[in-house]
C-alpha cells in the first residue's frame, strides 16, 4: 500500500502515488534540463491550435441562437439569462455581425477565465503547482469548446472563478468588503446560467462542515452576500415575474417531466464518463475518481476533519461533479453542465500529479488538437448532425438565391432553433421557427412576434435532413402543417458539398397562402 507523506508542495499528508524525492526536488535551471520547456510548448502548440481555430471554425447553430438573443436584448430569456446575449452583442457592435466576432468574444473571456484561475490557484498552490494547474486546465478540450462555442457557460466560467476568489478572500483573509464583491460576482454567474446555484449550495456547505467558519453562515456578512446576489439576480426574476416565471419552469418542471419514468439508464451514465473524458483527457478525469476515493479512505466520511483550504476546493467541486453524476443515471446531462466544477477540482487534483503525468496529459491533448483541427479544415469525417461548423454559410448562400425566386415569401424552420437561428444570422430578413405551425420555439416565443402580419402570404419551409439517405426532396412533412396552408409543394433541395461530395442536405417546401395558429400557451 502507498504510504502517505508530509508533501512539501502541497504541505499536506498526500496519497499521490509518486517518488516524493522526485516531487520536491529543485527544477534545473539550465534550459536544456529544465521540464518546463518542453511543457510550455506543448501548451503554446495547443495554444495556438485554438487561435488558428477561430478564424477558420465555421459557426455553430450555438453560436448563432446566443446571436439571436442579441439581436433582441432584454432582462433574460426562456431557456438562459442574459450576460451571453450582453458579451456577443458587444462583441458584434464593435466588429460586426461576424463569425469571427463571436469567436473572438468567446476567447477573450475564456483568456480571463484561465488569468482568474491562475490567481486563485495561487492562493492554495504553491508557484510550481500553480503552474501545473495552469497548464492542466489549458490541455483540457473545456477551454476549446469554451473559446470557440457561444453559449452561456463562456461567462458563467469566469464569474465563477472570480466569485471563488472573493470568496476565499472574505473567509480566509477576513476582509469584510470582499463579501460585497463575492454576492455582485455570484449574481453575475447566476445571470449567466443557473448552474451557479451550486455556488450558494458549495458556500452553505464549507460553512456547515468547517468548524472556525460555521458562525460566518450566522454573520451579517453572509446575508450581505446574499442581499448582494438577489439584487444583481433581479433582471432575471423580473423577467420571469413578467412572463409567468417561463425560464425557471423550464430549466426546473420541464426538465423533470422529460424523464421518462423513474428508471436507470446506463448508457445514459456510460455516455458521460464518455464526453467528460473527452473535455478534460481520460488520465484527469479518471485520476479525480482515484484521489476522491483515496480522500474519503483517509478521512472516513468525517469531512469536518478535512484541512479548510482542502475543503474550500471540495465543496465547490464535489456537489456539481457527483450530483450530475447522480443525475445521469436518470437523464441525460450535458457536456457543458459539470464544467465550472473543474475549476476547484483542477486545483485540487494537481496536489497530487507530477511531472510525468502531466507530459502524457499535454502530448494526449496535442494529438487530439491536431486531429481535431484536421477535421475542422478538411472535414475528414461527416457530422451527421445539426450541431456541427461545416456548411452553414453555404446554405444560407443558397436560401439568399432561393429567396430571390419567392420575393414575397417568408421563411420557417422547425427543428427546434438551429436552422431558423443561423438563417437569422446570414440573411437581413426575420427567419421563424415553429411557432408559425402552432408549435412552442423556444425564444422564437418571447420576441413579440406578430404572427398576424403573415397572414395570407407563401412560406419557404426548411427541412434539415442530417442523416439522409438519397438526394431527392423526400415529401415529407407533417400532416398537420396543411391546416395552415392551402397548399404545400415540394421543390428542389438545398445540398452543401464538400469536394464533389454531398454533406449536408435541406428539404425546401413552398407553402401557399398562411393561415394563423390558435394562441400558444407558454
Amino acid at each position: 500500500m502507498v504510504q502517505s507523506r508530509r508533501c512539501t508542495e502541497c504541505d499536506q499528508d498526500c496519497f499521490c502515488p509518486l517518488k516524493m524525492s522526485a516531487l520536491n526536488a529543485p527544477t534545473s535551471l539550465h534550459p536544456a534540463r529544465n521540464p518546463w520547456n518542453s511543457f510550455i510548448w506543448l501548451t503554446f502548440s495547443i495554444v495556438i491550435i485554438r487561435l488558428v481555430f477561430i478564424s477558420v471554425m465555421g459557426i455553430m447553430p450555438q453560436d448563432a441562437y446566443y446571436d439571436f438573443y442579441a439581436q433582441h436584448l432584454d432582462l433574460s430569456y426562456y431557456d438562459h439569462p442574459p450576460i451571453i446575449a450582453y458579451l456577443l452583442r458587444s462583441f458584434t457592435g464593435i466588429f460586426g455581425k461576424k463569425v469571427f466576432a463571436l469567436k473572438l468574444a468567446d476567447s477573450t473571456v475564456t483568456w480571463l477565465s484561465v488569468l482568474a484561475f491562475y490567481a486563485l490557484a495561487n492562493r492554495f498552490l504553491s508557484l510550481h503547482r500553480a503552474r501545473y494547474a495552469l497548464l492542466l486546465l489549458l490541455s483540457t478540450f473545456m477551454v476549446t469548446i469554451l473559446s470557440l462555442i457561444s453559449t452561456p457557460d463562456v461567462p458563467l466560467v469566469l464569474c465563477w472563478t472570480i466569485s471563488l476568489f472573493f470568496l476565499h478572500k472574505a473567509v480566509f483573509e477576513s476582509k469584510k468588503i470582499y463579501w460585497i464583491w463575492a454576492g455582485v460576482m455570484s449574481g453575475l454567474c447566476f445571470d449567466s446560467k443557473y448552474t451557479a446555484i451550486f455556488l450558494i449550495i458549495g458556500l452553505v456547505g464549507f460553512l456547515l462542515i468547517s468548524a472556525k467558519n460555521r458562525r460566518l453562515l450566522f454573520s451579517r456578512w453572509f446575508l450581505l452576500y446574499l442581499f448582494c446576489f438577489g439584487v444583481t439576480i433581479l433582471p432575471v426574476v423580473v423577467w420571469n415575474i413578467r412572463n409567468g416565471f417561463a425560464s425557471f419552469k423550464f430549466q426546473s418542471e420541464a426538465r423533470v417531466n422529460s424523464m421518462e419514468g423513474f428508471h436507470i439508464s446506463l448508457p445514459d451514465f456510460g455516455g458521460v464518463i464518455g464526453h467528460q473524458s473527452a473535455i478534460l483527457m481520460p488520465m484527469l478525469l479518471f485520476s479525480l475518481f482515484y484521489f476522491l476515493y483515496r480522500l474519503i479512505r483517509k478521512y472516513k466520511w468525517r469531512f469536518t476533519r478535512i484541512p479548510d483550504d482542502l475543503l474550500f476546493l471540495l465543496s465547490f467541486f464535489v456537489p456539481l461533479f457527483l450530483g450530475f453524476l447522480f443525475i445521469s443515471f436518470f437523464y441525460w446531462v450535458k457536456l457543458n453542465w459539470m464544467m465550472p466544477a473543474y475549476i476547484t477540482g483542477i486545483i485540487w487534483i494537481c496536489r497530487y500529479w507530477n511531472k510525468k503525468w502531466l507530459r502524457i496529459q499535454l502530448i494526449f491533448s496535442l494529438v487530439l488538437h491536431l486531429a481535431l483541427a484536421a477535421e475542422v479544415i478538411f472535414y475528414i469525417v461527416p457530422v451527421r448532425s445539426d450541431d456541427t461548423w461545416f456548411g452553414w454559410e453555404d446554405f444560407a448562400g443558397q436560401v439568399k438565391t432561393l429567396r430571390v425566386e419567392h420575393p414575397d415569401a417568408f421563411i420557417f424552420s422547425a427543428d427546434d432553433y438551429k436552422t431558423s437561428a443561423v438563417l437569422n444570422f446570414f440573411l437581413d430578413e426575420m427567419v421563424y421557427s415553429k411557432n408559425v405551425v402552432g408549435e412552442r420555439a423556444l425564444q422564437f416565443d418571447f420576441i413579440g412576434t406578430d404572427l398576424r402580419k403573415l397572414e395570407g402570404r407563401d412560406a419557404i419551409f426548411i427541412d434539415s435532413n442530417p442523416r439522409f439517405t438519397n438526394l431527392d426532396n423526400e415529401n415529407i412533412i407533417p400532416s398537420f402543417y396543411y391546416k395552415y396552408f392551402d397548399r404545400i409543394v415540394a421543390l428542389k433541395p438545398i445540398l452543401v458539398r464538400k469536394n464533389d461530395r454531398v454533406e449536408r442536405k435541406f428539404s425546401v417546401f413552398l407553402c401557399n397562402h398562411y393561415h394563423l395558429p390558435g394562441p400558444l400557451s407558454h
